[in-house]
């Protein structure tokens, strides 16, 4: 018995119709199976781009991806209370003046363990931003900013919130890259793409998310949470330095031992981090944790702690993988970090503020 069977792909406006397939029934749905797959990675590719974004010159792209060298201003975009990362981050941002100015911090939404949904985690990361900059002595009246109550559902729909709304406004004031630090899911960032796609020609995006490109899965906490804003990074052609957790930020673990050595005592905001690590983990025998989101914060301090590439920008499937295509737009992938360097510079921080 043979099969006949036709199929259709729209493309554009253009449409391209095959010829029939004949196949015999024993192979038939082994060829149809990879047929139906590689269809519907054409397709998915195709509607990445259904969004019209400014498109950035290589020349442009690769000029905003070089590592900065001097004084930056920054947004922070942060789940903060997702765990105890983030507030060593904050903290971290706050206490470099020299090398930022920290203009706005987005409460960014999650749901885990620590949350009952988006909109309580986001909620609950404001209280917990509020909270830090109360303990270091800090006026965050016009600063902080609730963000996105959910999660993005379709790429052609943002999530508008106080937060997205400030990145547009910001963005296109701004005479010079902004900087947006962003630690979690990136629901603030990509709807402010959505809602304004200009700002593409104004920021620099410097996101903790997925893995590293040569590893077998993508999946990773952040970029799981909100696949489509996840996308959009990769997809829109906005200047992106992606940071993966796996092999590189998972090297920035520290204990409690060292981190009673370097800040307990050290005021309150070094007594409050120690707190919120112990309090993380009730076994403490032979205890580590990973301290992820500082090295956003450390590569605009000093790049030369990282090594990084220029990669084309992958293609992040539903499959939570990577797809490689040459033709796509640059971004600059972080490949390592020294993590001793880090940490020294956050600890000395937070000492010199306690004195």
């Amino acid at each position: 018995m043979k099969i006949k069977s036709t199929f259709t792909v729209k493309h554009g406006a253009n449409y391209y119709q095959n010829k029939p397939l004949t196949f015999n029934k024993h192979k038939g749905t082994s060829l149809l199976n990879s047929i139906c797959f590689l269809l519907s990675l054409f397709i998915g590719m195709s509607s990445a781009f259904s969004q019209e974004f400014p498109k950035l010159s290589d020349e442009i792209l690769l000029s905003r991806l070089k590592p900065n060298t001097e004084k930056i201003k920054v947004v922070i975009d942060t789940d903060t209370y997702n765990e105890v990362d983030d507030q060593f981050a904050v903290v971290y941002a706050l206490l470099s003046p020299e090398q930022m100015d920290v203009e706005a911090i987005y409460a960014a939404p999650y749901h885990n363990s620590r949350s009952n949904g988006p909109a309580d985690g986001m909620e609950k990361s404001y209280k917990e931003i509020l909270k830090l900059m109360d303990k270091m002595g800090m006026q965050h009246e016009d600063l902080v900013y609730r963000g996105s109550k959910e999660f993005l559902k379709n790429k052609n729909q943002p999530v508008e919130s106080d937060a997205a709304r400030d990145l547009v406004k910001r963005a296109m004031a701004s005479e010079e890259p902004l900087y947006v630090l962003t630690l979690g899911a990136p629901t603030n960032v990509a709807s402010a793409i959505l809602m304004e796609p200009k700002i593409i020609e104004k920021i620099v995006v410097v996101w903790l998310g997925g893995k590293s490109l040569e590893w077998e899965t993508a999946r990773e906490f952040n970029l799981l949470q909100d696949m489509e804003s996840s996308k959009l990074l990769f997809d829109s052609g906005v200047p992106l330095i992606q940071v993966p957790t796996e092999p590189v930020t998972s090297h920035l673990l520290t204990t409690i031992p060292e981190l009673e050595t370097y800040l307990q005592g050290k005021g309150p905001i070094g007594d409050y981090l120690i707190e919120i690590f112990k309090d993380y983990h009730d076994n403490h025998y032979a205890y580590s944790k990973i301290i992820w989101d500082i090295a956003v914060i450390a590569y605009v301090i000093d790049s030369s702690w990282f090594k990084t590439e220029i990669r084309h920008s992958p293609i992040l499937t539903d499959q939570m993988t990577y797809s490689v295509d040459q033709s796509r737009h640059f971004i600059r992938l972080v490949t390592y970090l020294r993590r001793d360097k880090i940490f020294g510079d956050m600890f000395r921080k937070i000492q010199d503020h306690h004195k």
